[in-house]
């Protein structure tokens, strides 16, 4: 089957580059299905952080999402339109009024703040490390991160143990906290995906962990590969190593999504005529 890439970023996030055409030609190039656009979505009371796009620059949004739609006009790659929604306390209707905005085909959730205001995966709040203990940081995150899951208001959570990403994982067994999230992923019927962005990071690991993934895929949870792109050479990278991690972890099918509808396709483009599963 040919990939999707559902997380991928624009400049208007601040911290992404290139143009719509570039991020276009470089699916096409990648021989994507699919491209989705979910960059990072508005917070209240803004401006929230220097890292997203405000409310006001969501027409400028949906104008990148057009102009993408007609770049891919005549070939067969198709635009998918998401957000990736910051998960903090107390923002559930505030993802109502993103939902409300637009005939989305999925909104992706991602925790990246503790206590609404340290973003531990940013390299300038590096200091907040030295604030808390690693046991502290991962109970409070995945605490979070379960909130978010039962919300239900995503189709796609998004790297779901970004908590690691310098590399700090406390003593122990960790199913203590991948257990929940895992259970609680598959009663809402969301969609995991393997974020591949973290094979470039301090963890030099992609998100989730090996051990996540299995237990994920013994759930039946659907699984996607994502880029989490902030620039156009990074649109499909390493999907070959992701592909070969999920196969390993008992993966064989993979999940499309469009409008919220959830398809799962046989991983394997062998020539063979399965038929699409339902999620």
């Amino acid at each position: 089957m040919k990939p999707t890439d559902y997380h991928t970023h624009t400049p208007l996030c601040r911290h992404a580059e290139g143009s719509v055409r570039e991020y276009v030609q470089a699916a096409l190039q990648q021989g994507l299905a699919e491209y989705g656009v979910a960059d990072h979505a508005p917070m209240p009371n803004e401006p929230f952080d220097d890292w997203r796009m405000l409310s006001s620059e969501l027409p400028a949004y949906f104008d990148w999402i057009a102009e993408a739609e007609c770049l891919a006009r005549d070939t067969d790659l198709q635009i998918r339109c998401g957000l990736e929604c910051d998960w903090v306390s107390g923002i559930e209707s505030w993802i109502d009024h993103l939902h409300a905005l637009r005939d989305w085909d999925y909104l992706i959730g991602s925790v990246h703040y503790l206590d609404n205001k340290w973003d531990f995966d940013n390299p300038l709040s590096m200091a907040f490390w030295n604030q808390t203990s690693v046991e502290e940081a991962w109970r409070r995150y995945w605490d979070l991160y379960l909130d978010m899951v039962r919300s239900r208001q995503f189709t796609i959570m998004g790297h779901a143990d970004l908590i690691r990403k310098f590399g700090h994982r406390p003593s122990g067994d960790l199913k203590r906290y991948y257990i929940p999230v895992i259970e609680a992923m598959a009663d809402a019927g969301s969609v995991l995906e393997i974020n591949t962005a973290g094979w470039s990071k301090p963890c030099e690991e992609q998100y989730p962990s090996r051990e996540f993934l299995s237990l994920a895929c013994e759930a039946g949870i659907p699984l996607v590969i994502n880029s989490d792109a902030h620039a156009p050479q990074d649109i499909g990278k390493d999907f070959e190593r992701a592909l070969t991690l999920a196969k390993e972890t008992g993966f064989s099918h993979l999940a499309r999504i469009k409008r919220g509808r959830i398809v799962l396709m046989p991983i394997d483009d062998t020539g063979s005529q399965d038929e699409p599963e339902q999620a």
